[in-house]
């Protein structure tokens, strides 16, 4: 059993003690000296699950995978200067996805800062907007007459305090209860809003003492005022909206898995004038929904977007993923839209009229006594719609190459009943889109920023952290952005990562713009000819590749077995035919 060493510094042991009452098991730490007293006091208490990943990006990314799938804040931990410049596209992607993290950065005290010193950058309130709340602490007050404001007024404080003791362990005392009050609100806006906070540590050295026990103990009550209650003339002014329209849609964003009681959604919608359209990262099925909107959306002309056009629009969830959608809804604008979500509403479509502070499944609970069910021509049309497009979807995959379209429909419906499936971002989240999922998948993608540098880390976090298989299927530019992600040491062997490599950004080809020239295969399409073989090698995974039907069938057949390393399928796609597939199954499916 190890030890128990306890930081000498009382800030330290205040975080430690702080991360203890709020049950924030999981530490992701970035090794480094100023942080060192928060290091030793974590990985030698068996309450804490610690990991160590050098390359900060990916280990915030890693802890955002962990805070996913355990739903509660995971904690970071960095040294100070650049180190937690580099946490930041993890913590953006967490304000926005509404994923608890506690960035815990060391700092160095003030008076180091802006005179030259290596590793010192100003820290405080550095994630500005994107974080729930920034909470800079004091440095503790050192009896030998060093002192948090600077080091000229030092000794002038300890000559005052010399001959007094109690006078200089009052002044640690304010500095200690003012700290804990800090920490402990940063750590309860994380729990209560589930979002990003960051919490700066200045410490000074020595940094590695350590003694037996605490000395310090902290006052961890909460105190967060509580939320606006919604009132019954919200709902009811809901209700008499909804029973007036003719034309109902609900759009749903991303949603944690099993976060919904899917039972409540289906008899709210279970009247024939309501559209319910759902997106690969809703984790909500159910026949009489539209999951794949794109298919609906994409052929209609001005006519069918009329006709198409909700009365009231119905919204919860994150973000969106579909651009029609987006552009749809923009165009051709509900007269009534309101968001449910018990902390906040994007107005994506310009026109929000109304948001209900509330969980969706309060609301719907709430409501469902008060719709009166109707029944129009609505739904009827657009179900007749969605099945002549579906017969058209499985009639054009039949007649396709080898490409990337076709390797999505060979490689949804092999993955394993109940796994978590992680998507990357730009084409990959958008191809899967036009698939109806297995399910029992739980489906994630970093939706908060879009971006593509961390949806490796962010998979291999929450493999870390789950029961259930996890697997990323990925583009080839992210795979090889995010490489660093496969130097960690808490991969489970049940792991495996598909890249579609198509030689370069493949969303490109299918933006307008101009293709296939020198200027634009280099800084936009990106072209390469690299593999994950060798990083395979480098990292103990098994590697597998296929570059046609007949290869990524025979693949596949293996591909899933447990063994004993972590597996990467690499399916090689035609770089220039992808775009033009694409394209023309939108024209098809009309």
């Amino acid at each position: 059993m190890t030890k128990m060493k306890i930081p000498k510094i009382p800030l330290a042991q205040s975080i430690i003690l702080f991360c203890k009452a709020k049950g924030i098991k999981h530490i992701v730490i970035s090794p480094g000296s100023r942080s060192a007293p928060l290091t030793i006091g974590f990985t030698h208490d068996p309450f804490f699950e610690c990991y160590s990943i050098v390359d900060e990006r990916c280990a915030a990314f890693f802890a955002l995978g962990i805070a996913q799938e355990v739903k509660h804040p995971v904690a970071l931990v960095c040294t100070s200067g650049s180190a937690l410049l580099n946490f930041f596209p993890a913590i953006s992607e967490a304000y926005y996805s509404d994923i608890p993290l506690v960035v815990l950065s060391a700092d160095r005290p003030k008076y180091f800062v802006g005179i030259g010193d290596g590793q010192t950058i100003d820290q405080e309130n550095f994630y500005g907007n994107h974080v729930l709340y920034s909470a800079n602490l004091k440095l503790d007050i050192d009896f030998e007459g060093k002192d948090l404001i600077n080091k000229k007024e030092g000794p002038k404080i300890f000559k005052k305090m010399e001959n007094s003791l109690e006078r200089f362990l009052d002044l640690q005392l304010s500095v200690q209860r003012a700290n804990e009050k800090e920490i402990n609100k940063a750590m309860n806006i994380s729990v209560a809003s589930s979002g990003p906070v960051h919490i700066n540590c200045p410490f000074e050295e020595p940094l590695y003492e350590t003694i037996d026990d605490y000395s310090i103990k902290i006052n961890s009550e909460e105190h967060l005022d509580s939320d606006e209650l919604v009132s019954d003339k919200e709902i009811n002014e809901f209700a008499r909206r909804w029973n007036e329209s003719k034309k109902r849609m609900i759009l749903v964003g991303v949603n944690t898995p099993n976060d919904l009681d899917r039972e409540l959604l289906n008899r709210f919608a279970a009247d024939k004038n309501t559209i319910v359209f759902t997106e690969t990262t809703s984790n909500l099925h159910h026949d009489d929904y539209f999951p794949c909107i794109d298919k609906v959306i994409a052929p209609l002309d001005q006519e069918g977007f009329l006709e198409l056009q909700p009365d009231m629009l119905l919204t919860f969830g994150g973000m969106i993923v579909s651009k029609k959608i987006k552009a749809f809804l923009r165009g051709y604008q509900p007269k009534h839209h309101w968001h449910i979500d018990a902390k906040k509403a994007n107005d994506t479509f310009f026109c929000l009229n109304k948001h209900l502070k509330m969980l969706p499944n309060e609301f719907f609970s709430s409501v469902l006594p008060l719709v009166i069910p109707s029944e129009t021509e609505y739904f009827h049309k657009w179900e007749n719609v969605k099945k002549q497009r579906e017969e058209k979807h499985n009639k054009y995959l039949k007649s396709i190459p080898f490409c990337d379209l076709k390797v999505f429909d060979m490689l949804l419906p092999s993955l394993p009943k109940k796994a978590n499936l992680h998507l990357g971002n730009s084409s990959t989240v958008r191809y899967a889109q036009l698939f109806n999922m297995d399910r029992s998948l739980k489906v994630y993608c970093n939706r908060g920023t879009s971006g593509i540098d961390g949806s490796t880390s962010t998979a291999i976090g929450c493999a870390s952290s789950s029961k259930e298989q996890t697997i990323l299927i990925t583009g080839d530019l992210s795979f090889l952005y995010d490489s660093n992600a496969l130097w960690n040491n808490y991969i489970p062997n049940d792991f495996r990562i598909i890249i579609i490599n198509n030689g370069g950004g493949g969303i490109f080809r299918i933006l307008p713009g101009h293709k296939n020239s020198g200027n634009f295969d280099t800084y936009f399409e990106t072209t390469h000819e690299l593999n994950a073989e060798s990083l395979c090698k480098m990292y103990g995974f098994e590697y597998l590749r296929a570059s046609n039907e007949n290869e990524l069938n025979e693949s596949l057949l293996e591909f899933y077995i447990l063994a004993d390393v972590p597996k990467i399928l690499e399916v090689f796609t035609p770089r220039v035919i992808n775009d033009e597939v694409l394209l023309k199954y939108f024209d098809y499916i009309k």
